[in-house]
């Protein structure tokens, strides 16, 4: 098997494994909206009641939105670098 070979072989094994990774991210990322649907309705009761957002679930809305933002970008094949777990949780500051 000559290099050209090689190489052409490892690209199609890199892609399927691209797969599968996006396969997860794209699970993660319907849960992670989910989550982020109920931290929205939550935040919105807070603000009903005491008229100022929870200071905690404003940082980790921002993190969960940071992170959707990480894995649509993995998915569209925008970046390489795996979105958490496979990397650091994004900050919510």
């Amino acid at each position: 098997m000559n290099q050209d070979q090689t190489m052409n072989h490892d690209t199609k094994r890199n892609i399927w494994a691209r797969g599968l990774f996006m396969l997860l991210m794209g699970f993660a990322y319907q849960v992670t909206g989910t989550l982020l649907f109920v931290v929205t309705i939550i935040q919105f009761v807070m603000m009903l009641l005491n008229d100022a957002p929870n200071a905690r679930l404003l940082a980790f809305g921002r993190g969960l939105g940071r992170y959707l933002q990480q894995i649509a970008n993995f998915l569209a094949f925008a970046s390489e670098e795996k979105p958490f777990p496979f990397s650091d949780w994004p900050s919510g500051e």
